[in-house]
């Protein structure tokens, strides 16, 4: 009986600290996007379940074998009681009887647990078994069934297209929106040799099915576009593929960042939950460029605004404006430093008309929370403005960035007028790992004056996911919702449009939500990012434009970005110098806000606090609030005067920041 104790020890240790219970659960949470179970994983999933059975039937046995015990515990502790012993003796056994007492109580009581979730754990391991075998075969079932259909649908397309006089037969190929829309390969003549793709359930509300255009030309049928439509948008949307940047004589390099270290979670711990707007930090976090800067570089990819005033219609100029508001987040996919906080009353002009054909103006206009206004005309016939104010929040693990505001594009031929709004930005594994950053959420971009719509969604990146990191889709509609371009890529690296010439319903999918098939044209480059330059590893990631940001300028404001001290410090990499410059300018705004105040006081105008406020407001320099006939909000919109100062050099009326 010894020996069999200490086996049942061993197995009730073996039970607690198995990983088959581990194993399980893991299976249990796996994707359900993921494809059928290989053989392997099914094998394992047999000898897993089977040793939990083997566990289950350990504890079965303790179980019984504490029963038997306690009870031979019991009656021999009563025998004790018949024995005469002496009254100390006696005291000492009734204190042992009666722990024993309290031990047979607690027992039982854990004997009836252990039988409750024994019979719980039988029943329901039956019916996940029957549950889990019942799912895996509907999903081979269904799997063959649309393989089978897909092959018939092809296979009639085939003869159908084989009927046609003077028609070779040319199969199109079926593809999911997580695949690129360009053909890859030859086209086969054999149905195995057809490449079908499940589309992600999370991703897309649509199917895309390429077609050429020579098929459309010959079916003919309703839905479809003249080819020769097509050739006009190709000619269009072509000439937008991204060439070399422009070749102006600036500088292509900074000083390499210095190998600080620094323990990020002394600073952050105290920032959970907090607005880091608010929050002292010191210049080792930074990028030596300011947020008015980093909103700047919005316009790297300014090519595409530039093409899209020549567009034949307003939903292909939408889709270059698409490629475009995805476009701006391409340089944030490594850039994990946190630009530096504006001064109030900061600005950063970016006078390019030379060779971008542009010129652009940001002012910071306010400091809680932050705001920039940006304002920004181009000669070849566009204007874009917007104020954006940074809302960010640490969550412990990761960081979210919020910015709050609408962008204006508007085109002066056509005048048309786009709105949107910039997705959120969450910074990961701010404790422990590698930092990276994601974009989520949606965009929905409106021509204000035709109604047009193009809805762009950013999927948030899954370690389970079969789709492709950074991955955007959308649809470009017209005011009436009839689709007209099909969008994918990347906000990484590069997106393309497809022209829809047919669509139609299909079947739910298997979270009951329909999904639309579009039978597009091959697809045609958009935009593409341009290469870092050599050395970027070392240089904050900069792209080429973003090393001539901070590039000293003459005949700039004296409050331009490109004069602030710390960060021109930083840059050249002396960042111990940096952060006390930082800490005194940060100093000197704070002691400019208390000046206000006290004039305040004095005057008598601050008798409450929201008269306190009022007075607390800032009034931009080159920006003016006023309310928004489109959004409904207030905004700064660029009243003028800055570049004619900028002539005059005439800069009486900039405050002291620096």
């Amino acid at each position: 009986m010894k020996g069999r104790g200490c086996w049942e020890t061993a197995s009730v240790r073996s039970f607690c600290s198995s990983g088959c219970l581990n194993k399980f659960k893991k299976d249990d949470s796996g994707d359900e996007d993921d494809e059928t179970a290989s053989l392997s994983d099914k094998t394992e999933l047999y000898h897993t379940i089977k040793n939990l059975s083997l566990k289950l039937d350990d504890l079965s046995t303790c179980n019984d074998l504490i029963a038997k015990h306690g009870a031979a515990l019991q009656r021999s502790l009563s025998e004790l009681d018949t024995i005469k012993v002496s009254p100390e003796s006696s005291e000492k056994l009734k204190v042992v009887n009666e722990r024993a007492t309290l031990f047979r109580i607690t027992s039982n009581a854990m004997i009836n647990a252990c039988r409750d979730f024994l019979e719980l754990a039988e029943a329901h391991s039956r019916k996940w078994q029957r549950a889990l075998q019942y799912e895996q075969e509907q999903r081979i079932h269904l799997e063959e069934t649309i393989e089978q259909l897909a092959k018939q649908h092809n296979s009639l397309e085939r003869a159908f297209r084989s009927s046609l006089p003077g028609h070779s037969a040319k199969p199109s190929k079926s593809f999911s929106e997580g695949s690129l829309l360009t053909p890859k390969g030859e086209d086969s003549e054999e149905d195995e040799d057809t490449e079908y793709f499940d589309a992600m359930e999370d991703s897309t509300s649509f199917i895309t099915v390429i077609t050429e255009a020579e098929d459309r030309k010959a079916e003919g049928g309703t839905g479809a576009c003249p080819v020769d439509e097509w050739t006009v948008a190709d000619s269009m949307l072509d000439s937008a593929s991204p060439g070399c940047p422009p070749k102006v004589k600036r500088r292509v390099r900074i000083p390499d960042k210095p190998n600080y270290s620094l323990n990020l979670w002394s600073i952050m711990k105290n920032c959970i939950g907090r607005e880091l707007s608010k929050i002292p930090m010191p210049v080792n976090f930074n990028e030596p460029l300011s947020m008015l800067q980093r909103l700047t570089e919005d316009l790297e990819y300014h090519h595409l605004l530039d093409k899209a005033v020549h567009c034949a219609t307003s939903v292909e100029q939408m889709c270059l404006v698409a490629a475009f508001s995805v476009s701006s987040y391409s340089t944030t996919v490594h850039r994990i430093a946190k630009p530096f906080n504006p001064m109030l009353g900061e600005t950063f002009e970016l006078d390019r008309l030379e060779d971008m054909g542009l010129r652009s103006l940001c002012e910071q206009v306010s400091h809680h929370p932050p705001s920039a206004a940006h304002y920004a005309f181009s000669k070849h016939g566009w204007s874009l403005w917007q104020e954006i104010t940074i809302s960010s929040k640490f969550r412990g693990k990761y960081l979210s960035i919020m910015p709050l505001g609408a962008i204006h594009l508007e085109f002066q031929a056509s005048g048309n007028h786009y709105v949107w709004r910039k997705s959120t930005s969450t910074v990961h594994n701010i404790i422990v790992g590698k930092l990276w950053i994601d974009q989520t959420g949606d965009i929905e971009i409106v021509n204000h004056k035709t109604k047009d719509c193009c809805q762009l969604k950013f999927l948030p990146y899954s370690y389970f996911s079969k789709e492709t990191a950074r991955k955007v889709t959308g649809v470009v509609s017209d005011s009436q919702g009839k689709a007209h371009y099909v969008l994918s890529g990347s906000w990484d690296e590069q997106m393309e449009c497809s022209k829809i010439v047919h669509s139609s319903p299909s079947s739910p999918s298997s979270d009951g939500k329909p999904k639309t098939v579009y039978q597009t044209l091959p697809a045609k480059l958009l935009w593409k990012k341009y290469p870092l330059p050599e050395n970027a590893e070392n240089m904050y990631y900069f792209s080429e434009l973003a090393l001539t940001l901070n590039e000293s300028e003459e005949g700039v404001a004296p409050t331009d970005s490109r004069l602030r001290p710390d960060q021109r410090l930083m840059e050249k990499g002396r960042w111990d110098e940096a952060n006390m410059e930082k800490q005194r300018l940060e100093e000197k705004q704070r002691l400019m806000r208390r000046r206000r105040l006290d004039v305040c006081a004095r005057g008598n105008v601050c008798s409450s606090e929201e008269a306190e406020k009022e007075v607390d407001v800032h009034t931009p320099l080159w920006f003016e609030k006023r309310l928004d006939p489109l959004t409904g909000e207030m905004a700064c919109v660029y009243k003028g005067g800055y570049w004619e100062a900028k002539d005059k050099q005439d800069w009486h009326m900039c405050p002291n920041i620096f």
